[in-house]
């Protein structure tokens, strides 16, 4: 009997110690995961699970394929009502200096509505003219070219020619003055608005030009270049002034990028500024040194 207490005491305490270490191998992989011996120690009828088992698959919250879906209500599927008012679309903006604005102020010469000759720059005169005739037709008196204005324009004018667009000049030559009848002559006209380049009492060619502000302004009277400089940059405002000829200390006769951007919205400090980029670089070829200009209203 002894010998079988003995026994039996060490297999409890045998089984004591298997126990024990089961539970310290055990702690640190659980640990992590707290829920998932909660969930294998029971299953759904109530039985204790096998520690391996794996837990068993939660039901899906999905209806089956067969299932009518829910009707969703009204007001969720009610969608906004759209804003079904066309929105006009901009063909040319002012400020905009184009051959689109061109033709667009031929398009109103036809119908009287634009009195000078194209330039290209869509400034004030052009946007009221465009006002005119959007009042004339019903339309938005916006004086902005729309994509219903554009296409009433073209209906009821015809495709202007290029001469019609690209006149000799968009500024009317006033009368030279007498001074320009001989020799070599950069006529300046402020009256007009216009350069004229005359040989022998003939024009060659005419451009647009604007002058110096009131606080700048262009000198009047008879010079002569002095100077010519093809890519002249300005000392004092560091400005370009391509095509600069010079006839009186250090205003000159130049294309202007701001004149052809803002047309007479702008002005120079007080040199004569041209517009037309191939007309003052065909001019600055045929002028020499020494040839006259005379300036006067």
């Amino acid at each position: 009997m002894a010998l079988i207490s003995v026994t039996r005491s060490r297999a409890a305490v045998a089984a004591a110690a298997l126990l024990t270490g089961a539970l310290l191998a055990g702690c640190t992989a659980q640990a992590s995961e707290p829920t998932a011996r909660a969930s294998a120690a029971q299953d759904t009828s109530g039985s204790t699970a096998s520690p391996s088992a794996s837990p068993s698959p939660t039901p899906s919250a999905a209806p089956s394929s067969g299932s009518p879906s829910p009707t969703a209500s009204p007001s969720a599927t009610k969608k906004p009502k759209a804003d079904r008012t066309p929105r006009a679309v901009v063909v040319i903006a002012r400020g905009s200096n184009s051959a689109r604005v061109r033709e667009l102020q031929a398009r109103l010469k036809q119908l009287g509505l634009f009195g000078q000759n194209p330039t290209g720059y869509y400034g004030d005169v052009t946007a009221s003219a465009v006002r005119a005739f959007q009042t004339r037709n019903k339309l938005p008196a916006s004086g902005t070219v729309t994509d219903k204005t554009w296409a009433k324009l073209r209906s009821v004018t015809r495709q202007p020619t290029h001469d019609a667009m690209y006149p000799p000049t968009a500024n009317t030559v006033a009368k030279l003055d007498p001074r320009c009848m001989t020799g070599r002559v950069l006529c300046v006209s402020k009256t007009s608005r216009t350069l004229a380049w005359v040989v022998n009492g003939k024009v060659v060619s005419a451009m647009d030009v604007r002058f110096g502000s009131q606080y700048t302004p262009t000198r009047e009277g008879t010079f002569s270049v002095f100077a010519k400089s093809r890519n002249h940059v300005s000392t004092i405002y560091h400005t370009p002034m391509p095509y600069a000829m010079f006839f009186s200390g250090g205003q000159a006769v130049h294309y202007s990028s701001d004149f052809a951007a803002r047309g007479y919205a702008g002005a120079s400090h007080g040199c004569v500024n041209v517009r037309d980029l191939g007309r003052i670089s065909a001019l600055f070829d045929q002028v020499r040194v020494g040839d006259k200009v005379v300036v006067y209203w």
